[in-house]
């Protein structure tokens, strides 16, 4: 998030939005080196975003391509274009066999390619291309170079609309130009914003798209059609579901920090590990980080070790809860209990030194391209009210105040009901050929499609799955769940390529 500059109601409400920000979005919340890095972000599914490590090789072999792609697929004379980068993959692929597309996300390219193993496991049993398409304005894809986050007329062309007009036309040169196979039937795959995206896909461009694996996709987290503050529910019932007394500790801690910070910032900063002195005016930073941090181990609670976000042991809501699973009264007892349990995010390798609070993540371009996004079209409220259901601080959505802040960065209005005009809201049941994959305990399954709407728009629910744990490679630990989830999904695509009629033969 930012850097608490404004009025707290406009920075909360900024938060409410991608509180964590992840890809979810969706970046790396830990940097490499001596220091932990607490990911201060203003997107919702930014949090879910990505870049490789660095130095991290990938696991699986690929060909990187550019294609031309037209900066403007809605102006007829539009001349000017980009390269838009892709990874595709043919090793087992034969003509006219299918084209697994994976619709980017907010990020570079390569990092959701090397964490979506699910489809590089199953593309040899179908004999599939792999195809993993970049998202414009992300990674290496960017129609202005340099100069594509200078100003909103620059960004003006950065729109899911313009996004999935790219893979339409990317998809349609794959079969006709590129690979000359245009009997070959395409089946698209995403998470969280790449899941939305892959479900609008099948949605906007069904004579293109044989069907949709649209994973933790939270189509529905827009004005009017999900409650703002599901995702702290949800988080707290993970929490609560480990051990009561975790959650009512959580909840307990806010006051606690507000009462010691009265008489003892520094106490608060030697305990926590903090890299920066802690003021007055930082308390509410402080205590947002740690808000974060919860979001984001919501996310990321996987049946094992994982550097999805962070290293993170199996479970590490568990592990969290471990520091806290005992009812703690007394301030400072309970805050240096609340420290411990924050190292499992931060500090599970041992080397961080302090924990930085305040650095802002948004220096990455990828987190701009996304704020840009949030402040135009994907506006999705997200709110919390204290109660015996939620451990965390009361954080009210005001839409005023955030279209205000979107005004003061980039000059620009929210439209706040332009996805549920553009993609249908609740309105999907003529569509067809969409699976939707939801973990419970992940904060956005909320805002999912969680029950089917027919038997070609399917839901599937997986109870110990965490965010897009389905997308993610086969392993021993894997819960009974989530194989029968990506069973399910195999038998959908096999039906999809099955009853594939070529457009153009």
């Amino acid at each position: 998030m930012s850097k608490r500059r404004r009025h707290v109601i406009a920075e909360r409400s900024m938060m409410a939005l991608g509180v964590a920000a992840v890809l979810l979005l969706l970046l790396s919340a830990w940097s490499p080196g001596t220091e932990a890095v607490g990911s201060r972000r203003r997107s919702l599914l930014g949090l879910l975003s990505g870049r490789p490590e660095a130095g991290a090789a990938s696991a699986y072999s690929y060909e990187t391509a550019y294609f031309p792609q037209i900066l403007d697929h809605f102006v007829a004379a539009e001349s000017r274009s980009f390269q838009q980068r892709y990874l595709v993959n043919r090793q087992w692929w034969k003509s006219g066999g299918p084209i697994f597309f994976y619709t980017g996300n907010e990020g570079d390219i390569t990092w959701f390619c090397n964490n979506t193993g699910f489809v590089w496991d199953i593309a040899p049993r179908y004999g599939a291309m792999v195809v993993f398409a970049e998202h414009r304005y992300y990674g290496e894809s960017l129609p202005f170079g340099n100069d594509s986050y200078k100003d909103a007329a620059h960004l003006s062309y950065l729109t899911s609309e313009q996004a999935l007009a790219d893979f339409a036309v990317l998809a349609t040169a794959l079969r006709n130009s590129i690979y000359k196979t245009p009997s070959s039937p395409l089946i698209a795959f995403g998470g969280s914003y790449g899941g939305m995206l892959a479900a609008w896909f099948r949605m906007k461009y069904p004579a293109i798209v044989q069907g949709s694996i649209a994973a933790s996709a939270p189509i529905w987290w827009f004005q009017g059609l999900t409650p703002c503050d599901s995702a702290y529910l949800t988080i707290t019932r993970d929490f609560s579901s480990v051990n009561p007394n975790c959650s009512d500790n959580i909840a307990r801690s806010w006051a606690a920090i507000d009462r010691v910070a009265k008489s003892d910032l520094d106490w608060i900063r030697t305990t926590f590990k903090l890299c920066s002195p802690l003021t007055p005016t930082s308390v509410d930073s402080f205590k947002s980080w740690i808000m974060d941090t919860f979001f984001n181990l919501a996310m990321v609670d996987y049946p094992y070790p994982a550097n999805f976000l962070a290293p993170l042991p199996a479970w590490p809501i568990n592990k969290t809860c471990e520091a806290l699973a005992t009812k703690i009264t007394e301030d400072q007892e309970l805050l240096t209990a609340l420290a411990l349990s924050l190292q499992v995010y931060y500090n599970s390798t041992g080397s961080a030194a302090c924990f930085n609070t305040s650095q802002d993540a948004t220096s990455s371009l990828g987190e701009r391209g996304w704020d840009f996004q949030a402040c135009t079209e994907m506006v999705m409220p997200m709110c919390s009210e204290p109660g015996p259901h939620n451990m965390f601080l009361a954080m009210p959505w005001d839409f005023a105040a955030y279209s205000e802040n979107c005004y003061l960065q980039f000059g620009v209005t929210p439209q706040e009901y332009l996805v549920e005009m553009e993609y249908g809201g609740k309105n999907i049941s003529a569509i067809s050929n969409i699976v939707f994959s939801n973990g419970h305990l992940d904060p956005w399954s909320g805002g999912g499609v969680l029950e089917s709407i027919s038997s070609s728009l399917v839901a599937v629910v997986i109870h110990d799955g965490a965010h897009h744990l389905d997308l993610r490679s086969a392993t021993p630990d894997d819960p009974s769940d989530v194989l029968a989830a990506r069973k399910l999904e195999e038998q959908h695509i096999s039906q999809w390529i099955k009853n594939h009629s070529p457009v153009h033969e």
